[in-house]
């Protein structure tokens, strides 16, 4: 094979329409921009959604919900979720290894669901007032570390 011979695939590409060359070449006259106004005319310029004036569509529909960002950074931990953790002392890069919590995630908090079998030590991971009795209960401990200040 020779650089000077590749060519693309029969049938990949179409050659490119002549308009503006006569009736006989199938678009002469308005050469397929049917007959004046903006879109007909060299420079006719429209934004993307644009309806003629008229109040278009993504303005007309009503606007609904919100989505957080923070939704992809935070993570929620069920207390039951801490069992299957043989770690002496638990804390974020724990979780993400166990695959609990997942790898975008830059903080983390126990919430109070299922039940604690074994008592764990927490480190910088945020505890409800529920679960933090709770792992206090199993004989767990719980170090939450300062805020960061700016």
């Amino acid at each position: 094979m020779r650089l000077n011979t590749i060519k693309p695939a029969a049938g990949s590409k179409r050659e490119h329409r002549r308009v503006g060359r006569g009736a006989s070449a199938g678009q002469g006259k308005t050469s397929g921009r049917g007959v004046k106004g903006q879109r007909a005319r060299k420079g006719g310029y429209h934004k993307v959604g644009f309806e003629g004036g008229q109040m278009p569509l993504q303005r007309r529909l009503p606007k609904v919900g919100f989505r957080s960002a923070m939704k992809f950074s935070r993570a929620e931990v069920r207390l039951s979720e801490l069992n299957g953790i043989d770690a002496a002392v638990i804390d974020l890069a724990v979780l993400k290894a166990a695959g609990i919590v997942p790898i975008f995630a830059t903080q983390a908090k126990v919430v109070l669901s299922g039940e604690l079998k074994h008592p764990v030590a927490l480190r910088g991971i945020g505890v409800t007032k529920g679960a933090a009795e709770a792992i206090a209960k199993a004989g767990g401990t719980v170090e939450v570390l300062a805020a960061k200040q700016d």
